[in-house]
């Protein structure tokens, strides 16, 4: 199933032992195009800090109302390393936050995450002591992340191969996988046009000097994708798999 990352926004987290904020971003790498972090902001709870999450500490995306369970404690979310979030996101900090948890490395492997196809919440895992963290990813390896704001990025002007042709209005995410399979597109004026769907392959790069994703298609082609509904439920195409979409 498909989720629309719009709509996620706000959702409130829950964690074992109470609620711990809301979602306010999401983190994603634009080289294979999958969400690496959910970005909490924490409200009252910690007031002024923002904490990332990982797929492996929600599973498969599956909101219990308005609530997005978190299998984790405040305790754990509260000692995790600290991150400044309007600095991009180090590989270090990576290395740091994943030992912190336990978790073994995405990058690390020939899956989307890892040595897997899917995050996986190992529910033995334990939290180490930041400063045993801190030490073991000295010795790790320093590749640098590629990992991206959606929340910066909607909006971006979206360029074909022979123009300019709307702009990113949302990002349409795999539950189970959380990859991002499609970006939604707004066409045509800002108040008469239509939102179309378009397979995220299909961008060649990103450019965040000029707020513009560039794609393989024509402007034609863009036009006559698949329109987007909120409230559709249609068959959507992600990888070798159909899924379906519920929004």
């Amino acid at each position: 199933m498909l989720l629309s990352i719009k709509q996620l926004h706000g959702d409130k987290l829950g964690a074992f032992d109470g609620d711990i904020g809301h979602v306010k971003d999401f983190y994603f790498d634009d080289r294979n195009w999958v969400v690496r972090y959910l970005v909490a902001d924490t409200g009252s709870w910690l007031p002024g800090r923002k904490v990332l999450l990982s797929p492996h500490a929600i599973g498969q995306l599956r909101p219990c109302g308005k609530i997005l369970p978190v299998k984790l404690t405040r305790t754990q979310i509260e000692n995790s390393p600290l991150i400044e979030t309007h600095k991009p996101v180090s590989r270090q900090y990576e290395e740091e936050y994943y030992q912190y948890y336990g978790w073994p490395y995405y990058w690390q492997g020939d899956g989307l995450w890892g040595m897997n196809g899917f995050p996986l919440m190992d529910p033995t895992a334990i939290s180490l002591p930041v400063e045993e963290a801190a030490a073991r990813a000295a010795h790790a390896d320093t590749a640098e992340a590629h990992l991206r704001s959606a929340q910066a990025v909607n909006g971006y002007h979206v360029k074909t191969t022979d123009g300019a042709s709307g702009h990113v209005c949302d990002f349409l995410l795999d539950d189970e996988s959380w990859a991002i399979c499609e970006l939604v597109v707004k066409t045509g004026h800002r108040f008469t046009g239509k939102e179309v769907r378009i397979p995220a392959a299909s961008v060649d790069r990103i450019s965040y000097e000029d707020s513009t994703v560039y794609v393989s298609l024509t402007a034609d082609a863009v036009e006559q994708s698949p329109e987007h509904h909120l409230a559709a439920a249609v068959e959507v195409a992600c990888g070798p798999t159909q899924t379906s979409l519920f929004l």
